[in-house]
């Protein structure tokens, strides 16, 4: 019994352990690693990419999937710049871009939810849709002198930038919303088991459609914030950034077939993802390397959440077989871990 609690504890904290690893690993093999520059340049990084994981944490958590985070992340940053430069007004830039990302999220879930046409296929859809938008408004073109703009990606408030700050906001913010509202259970319920979900009283559909706001909201501010840092409203920007959105929460824990997952963990997969990119980058990994090992990770992060399924239904299974000689539904569904949404 002792030796079972203590491998619950050590899978409990295992992306902790491993987080404290790739940070030791790094320092030794650059010792520019730990200066306060590089670890200050790595947060700013790691923010845009934390900040779009969070949103594809709670919709992988509640069974879905948004392949259209880096293009819409590019239109509604590149719509913020525009506004800003035609109105010099701050806050009225920033909440365009949000809105931008909730109104492509909102047309995701419409489909999804209402017409209930697969995650997958719609957000394929907004990628491209979003990115031609982006390319239309601009013809193709970078937007440059963003003046004052550059403050949100590039300022600092005291010592910290203002990237982290709004990191440490948002960190906070899900994490409540996600562990301490009803909201956040539903979402668990529905990516654990819809159809148990839609039983006990919970408007499935709506949540779906909070889930996608809640993203959009997301990956419009990760746009504010990147054009912001780079000082420049790029329409080709954020090619990729999908997956490592999709990455981070994966390493961390988050199941890729829905109702499990946690911020914190979310967190440590995307400050491994960073800390990897930049670590690569100080030791000279060519960039096409950079995206195998990427890609690598990707691959055997799921790879470990489904064998790691496998494993617990078989003993459920074997369990059932051996108390009754038989297998019900309940014990099949509850082996997959579907009737019971869980939060690791």
């Amino acid at each position: 019994m002792l030796s079972k609690l203590k491998a619950i504890e050590v899978n409990r904290y295992s992306i902790y352990i491993i987080l404290l690893v790739v940070v030791v690993a790094a320092s030794f093999l650059s010792p520019n690693f730990l200066s306060s520059d590089n670890l200050f340049n790595v947060l700013r990084q790691v923010a845009v990419i934390t900040i779009l994981a969070f949103g594809a944490m709670t919709l992988i958590i509640g069974g879905m999937i948004d392949l259209s985070a880096g293009a819409v992340m590019a239109f509604a940053g590149v719509v913020s710049v525009m506004v800003f430069k035609s109105t010099e007004n701050m806050l009225l830039a920033i909440l365009a871009g949000i809105a931008i990302g909730m109104i492509c999220n909102l047309v995701n879930a419409f489909l999804v939810a209402t017409l209930r046409t697969p995650a997958f296929i719609v957000t394929l859809g907004m990628m491209l849709m979003a990115r031609g938008a982006v390319l239309e408004l601009t013809q193709g073109q970078n937007v440059l002198q963003l003046g004052d703009f550059v403050l949100i990606g590039q300022g600092n408030l005291g010592w910290l930038p203002i990237p982290v700050l709004a990191l440490i906001g948002i960190t906070i913010a899900i994490w409540y919303l996600m562990n301490q509202t009803r909201y956040g259970r539903s979402v668990y319920a529905v990516g654990g088991n819809e159809e148990a979900a839609r039983a006990a009283g919970i408007a499935v559909e709506r949540v779906k459609y909070q889930a996608f706001l809640v993203n959009g909201a997301l990956v419009g501010i990760a746009g504010v914030i990147f054009m912001s840092r780079v000082n420049a409203g790029l329409p080709n920007a954020g090619v990729g950034y999908e997956l490592q959105a999709i990455t981070a929460p994966i390493i961390g824990g988050t199941s890729f077939s829905g109702g499990v997952g946690t911020v914190m963990g979310t967190l440590a997969g995307a400050l491994i993802v960073g800390i990897l990119g930049n670590i690569m980058n100080l030791i000279g990994i060519g960039s096409y390397i950079q995206q195998i090992v990427m890609g690598a990770i990707i691959v055997v992060a799921v790879a470990y959440d489904v064998f790691s399924k496998r494993g617990k239904a078989k003993t459920t299974i074997l369990k059932s077989d051996a108390k009754g000689g038989s297998t019900s539904p309940d014990a099949l569904a509850s082996a997959s871990g579907g009737d019971k949404p869980r939060r690791t």
